[in-house]
């Protein structure tokens, strides 16, 4: 799958003051992208120029091959936007202002009375009946944001902090409904500043500081590149002392460096090696009990760049 969205030298000026700084940023059709960095490194502003919402001062924003600036009214048909407080009006019920919605993108009725009870539902606000929006817990008014999006069935959702005011409950229901968006055939960007929540349902990872991207990658991308010095980390466990087998795996072509601690064998390279790690250890009658890449943590990647920074 190709790119669905994509920046170039996107740059916005407020007052003398850049507050997005010839971004480039690239988001993959069919994945959940995670937009993180501090308040007031760009990731709204950012938003607002994708949808079309503000200009850019210099440099071009598209959503699905569409110039955001020059084409908006196309974007914000295929966009469904969540942005960080959301508005509905107070004196309607859900299915109420999820009508209107569905009216004003130009759904026909038919199709969206049939649509809002099961998306109700899966956002947890199924069971109101009648109760009007302005009685809504902040939490509540979320996942009706939520739903907003998805009675639009968009191609593409932007989301700003749509876990914001829900308990570990309701963030984990909203965090797999959005997780399984690509499924239903929705790209979506989700701006956080929960590193957990990024690390457990985004493909793509951009890193944004003082409105320029530090960094976006994969999370195995972007951990190698911050942590490792680009290489890959292995570990090896065997039944047999580990000083034997280093010898062995030291051998295999593209081995860098072999340490052992604690009866584990800790492997750098520049490649995934452990189909051919493996091969060497099994055919040299040793035992394999264990053998693993190394798993990065959000937490750590973060800390390292704004640490330097």
């Amino acid at each position: 799958m190709g790119c669905i969205i994509e920046t170039k030298d996107l740059t916005k000026v407020y007052d003398k003051t850049t507050v997005v700084d010839h971004l480039n940023l690239r988001v993959n059709e069919g994945e959940v992208y995670g937009l993180l960095g501090p308040n007031g490194a760009g990731k709204t502003t950012t938003i607002l120029m994708l949808m079309g919402l503000t200009e850019p001062t210099s440099g071009t924003a598209t959503v699905c091959e569409f110039n955001s600036t020059r084409e908006p009214l196309k974007v914000k048909r295929i966009v469904g936007y969540m942005p960080e407080k959301v508005g509905f009006y107070e004196n309607m019920t859900s299915k109420e202002n999820l009508q209107l919605i569905a009216r004003l993108n130009g759904i026909p009725d038919s199709e969206s009375e049939a649509a809002i009870p099961e998306i109700l539902k899966s956002v947890g606000l199924g069971k109101i009946g009648n109760l009007t929006v302005g009685k809504f817990s902040r939490g509540m008014k979320q996942r009706l944001g939520i739903a907003d999006v998805l009675i639009k069935k968009p191609r593409v959702a932007i989301m700003d902090e749509p876990t914001a005011g829900l308990d570990p409950e309701g963030i984990n229901h909203i965090l797999e409904l959005i997780g399984g968006l690509p499924k239903l055939g929705t790209t979506v960007v989700m701006c956080s500043h929960r590193l957990y929540e990024v690390q457990r349902i985004c493909q793509s990872i951009g890193i944004l500081s003082k409105g320029k991207m530090i960094v976006q990658g994969s999370l195995d991308q972007l951990g190698r590149q911050a942590l490792t010095n680009g290489r890959y980390q292995i570990e090896l466990k065997t039944v047999e002392p580990g000083s034997q087998v280093a010898e062995i795996v030291k051998k295999v072509k593209g081995v860098l460096k072999v340490d052992v601690k604690d009866g584990t064998l800790l492997i750098s390279s520049d490649s995934d090696l452990r189909v051919e790690i493996s091969r060497a250890v099994v055919q040299n009658n040793f035992t394999l009990t264990e053998m693993k890449i190394q798993e990065f943590n959000l937490d750590d990647i973060y800390m390292k760049y704004f640490n330097e920074g």
